[in-house]
């Protein structure tokens, strides 16, 4: 929190993403915790990598999804916090620090919202069908293939709007039953995977674009739905797209 919005010295990573002192801090902070708490856990984060992968519980950590955001001064940055066991996502959070909200999905129960009104459960919608669906997405520009541009433009012409940015945002409020489908495509295991609870624990669904579940090594193409019934929409859509596109 000291460093928003006072101009932190930007680095580039290998991948030409930004990074800042305030991920890096945010990370270490978690791990030593986790260290401290549970040395046999393993981790794997964005910053520092992995420790102990094969470990029976691997904690999978996102210090800032949303460090462009942050950078700019944008308050819809988030810190991301999965765990799994034995490869399974059990338990996500998304923790917003600027507004103060919190999602937190455990497997086998249902997830919790927390904002400035206290904490409760949250649910997704229903959407009667893909017109009248909000589509969300990060950015546009992140799908870098024809394919990847036609699977973003195959939806958004068929949803009733469309929105840009919010990161790890967006998936909060599609358990929150206010935003109906997000499209994502170039994201690393750590921009997910505490997604899969909170969805999941909401009456959602998050899968790849194949609408498979989505692991450690999973390519990093990401589709969550409120409604079961407009995921298979989305996924068989998506399938059309080779033929469309030969």
């Amino acid at each position: 929190m000291p460093h928003f919005r006072a101009n932190p010295d930007i680095e580039r990573k290998a991948d030409s993403s930004p990074v800042t002192v305030a991920d890096r801090g945010a990370e270490s902070a978690m791990r030593t915790l986790i260290t401290d708490s549970h040395p046999d856990h393993g981790i794997y984060g964005e910053e520092f990598g992995s420790h102990q992968p094969d470990a029976e519980y691997l904690w999978v950590l996102d210090p800032i999804d949303g460090t462009r955001s942050f950078i700019a001064g944008h308050p819809l940055f988030g810190t991301l916090i999965a765990l799994l066991h034995n490869g399974q996502p059990i338990m996500g959070i998304i923790s917003m620090p600027i507004t103060g909200e919190r999602w937190v999905g455990a497997r086998g129960h249902p997830t919790r919202f927390t904002d400035h009104r206290g904490m409760g459960i949250v649910n997704t919608r229903r959407c009667p069908d893909l017109a009248t669906a909000t589509l969300a997405t990060t950015s546009p520009a992140l799908f870098r293939s024809p394919h990847e541009q036609a699977a973003y433009d195959g939806l958004a012409t068929h949803t009733g709007a469309q929105l840009m940015g919010g990161d790890c945002y967006n998936y909060g409020l599609i358990a929150n039953g206010t935003l109906d489908l997000v499209l994502e495509s170039g994201l690393g295991v750590y921009d997910y995977m505490a997604h899969v609870p909170i969805i999941n624990g909401a009456g959602g669904q998050i899968t790849d674009w194949a609408g498979q579940p989505l692991h450690m090594g999973s390519k990093g193409q990401v589709l969550a739905t409120g409604d079961g019934d407009r995921h298979r929409d989305c996924v068989a859509l998506i399938a059309t797209l080779p033929r469309q596109l030969s």
